[in-house]
């Protein structure tokens, strides 16, 4: 069996990554020539990491800067500092935009990274791998949301956790700040933002009339569960068992009662797939800006607003008993009405249909899981409000499918794999369907002279539609693909791993609100082409 090869590291831990070694010849030649310009292989410096994502629009006129967070990770010391409202920019904003830009050099893994206001989770983020030479990158992100956590001076909290040494030695530096635009936001930015106390007991204003949780769900921090749609379960001989296998569900409960369902998405860190030069310069979908998975918990408004706590807990179906890897923690967004001190309500509509997962294990030459699972839940509730009785109906659905084969001794290893997340919302006639799907098809061999060869395709794809009645009044279309193919030699020093590879990402969101389609390629960490289409 070949050396075992550091696939990723998020948190400090490091995850090794035989799981993803493959078998079969893969040299250099297997992969496409590059483009014109582009340098022979990677060398000691490459392009600073970009994405093809929209940048956030900003209003035009006034705005004012805070600086929130800046810091240099070393270990796992957090930063903490105090957050003041910005002067002159009033207190209502039509807009607020948090930007990162960070700048790292040496040798280090990818770290997971969150920031916290009051203690509320306003951003989660994973970091690049960084040149010898050093690299710099930016993310930006629309915040209007915790507006309401900005008007009032809280404490700050940042952590990427990171390890330095002799072998080690990338230094975080990082800057976080917000922008501040006066004026009135295009929709109803929520009334409060809370956190869970330390028994995950909630207590809503007795006046909520809308309800949101927000979970910044993701599986890291050493162990399998940082790549958990590759786990197998028992007998399957594979060197990440996790239960029944790689079906994954993040569930909300109020009271022990399920109260939302949501599949995760995949995120593929800087590391991952057992090659770093896939994500040098292009990184995977929501790798830079995890976005949090929501939940309407509307219909449990009227047993939420009777003025007591309430356990509100999440869990991650799959995961096994005791076994740690998932991070989840909660924000709860609320509307209130400001024109009663009460609103009451009743939860009218509670279906939960079996829940499927099935994974089978075939042996042979090459060993094969198909996993198959699938779960449904509908909640429906009402509350009266100052304006009237407002019914609202949530309903989900979660599919998921994937085949996962490997050889004896993982020396190739493939996965194709389809998750399906679909939401319908509706609120007094008005209803917001949302069609979510993400993909993965990928393989990993490990063949002569330890040539290291990953392909891999990534998608992130939402469809949105709002209408009223049999009209419909908006919608949108995101499609964010992600294709690699890179090839190194593993098991000898930096200087000797005679990298090639490329990347691409195209970005298109659609919708009636405007469009944006870009194309970027890359060929051994130089950027070939920037192509936007609309």
């Amino acid at each position: 069996m070949k050396r075992r090869i550091v696939m990723s590291m998020l948190a400090g831990a490091a995850l090794l990554a035989s799981t993803l070694l493959g078998t079969g010849p893969a040299g250099a030649a297997d992969v496409p020539a590059p483009a014109a310009g582009a340098p022979a292989e990677f060398g000691t410096d490459w392009h600073d990491p970009v994405t093809a994502a929209p940048p956030v629009q900003r209003p035009a006129g006034k705005s004012c800067e805070v600086t929130l967070a800046q810091a240099r990770f070393r270990d796992f010391t957090p930063y903490r500092g105090t957050y003041t409202p910005p002067e002159g920019c009033g207190a209502r904003w039509s807009k607020v935009v948090l930007r990162l830009d960070g700048k790292v050099k040496g040798r280090q893994y990818d770290r997971l990274g969150h920031l916290h206001v009051g203690g509320v989770e306003i951003f989660r983020t994973s970091t690049p791998q960084p040149s010898p030479d050093g690299i710099e990158w930016s993310v930006e992100k629309d915040v209007t949301r915790y507006s309401e956590t900005f008007r009032t001076s809280r404490d700050v909290e940042m952590l990427i956790g990171n390890v330095v040494d002799d072998t080690y030695t990338g230094v975080l530096d990082v800057k976080v700040t917000l922008t501040f635009y006066p004026g009135r936001p295009d929709g109803r930015s929520p009334d409060r933002v809370l956190t869970l106390d330390g028994d995950s007991a909630l207590t809503t204003p007795r006046n909520s009339e809308r309800i949101v949780a927000e979970v910044y769900a993701t599986g890291s921090g050493g162990g399998c569960e940082e790549y958990w749609y590759l786990t197998v379960p028992e007998p399957a001989p594979y060197s990440c068992k996790a239960g029944q296998g790689p079906y994954r569900e993040v569930r909300v409960s109020v009271d022990g009662r399920l109260a939302g369902i949501a599949a995760p998405f995949p995120t593929v860190w800087t590391g991952g797939w057992s090659n770093p030069f896939l994500w040098y310069v292009i990184p995977g979908p929501r790798a830079f800006d995890v976005k949090p998975i929501t939940y309407d918990l509307t219909p449990f408004a009227g047993i939420l607003n009777d003025g007591r706590p309430h356990r509100v807990e999440v869990s991650v179906v799959g995961v096994p008993e005791g076994q740690a890897g998932w991070s989840t923690p909660v924000n709860v967004l609320v509307w209130q009405d400001e024109q009663r001190e009460r609103v009451t309500g009743k939860l009218t509509v509670h279906r939960e249909g079996d829940l499927t997962d099935s994974s089978v294990y075939t042996p042979g030459s090459e060993h094969r899981v198909d996993t198959d699972g699938a779960h449904r839940l509908t909640v429906g509730g009402y509350v009266d409000t100052s304006h009237g009785r407002v019914r609202t109906t949530v309903s989900r659905s979660l599919a998921h499918a994937s085949t996962h084969r490997w050889t004896d001794g993982e020396t190739r290893d493939a996965l194709e794999a389809t998750w399906s997340d679909d939401e319908s919302v509706t609120v007094d006639g008005r209803t917001t369907r949302t069609h979510r799907t993400y993909t993965m098809d990928g393989t990993t061999t490990l063949g002569a002279g330890d040539r290291l060869r990953t392909v891999l395709a990534l998608g992130d794809r939402a469809m949105t539609v709002e209408t009223r009645g049999a009209r419909r009044t908006a919608w949108s279309r995101l499609d964010d693909t992600y294709t690699g193919d890179a090839t190194y030699t593993a098991n000898v020093p930096r200087d000797q791993r005679r990298a090639v590879g490329t990347t691409s990402e195209r970005y298109r969101l659609y919708g009636s609100r405007g469009c944006h389609d870009r194309t970027l390629t890359t060929a051994q960490g130089a950027v070939t082409g920037n192509l936007s289409r609309c």
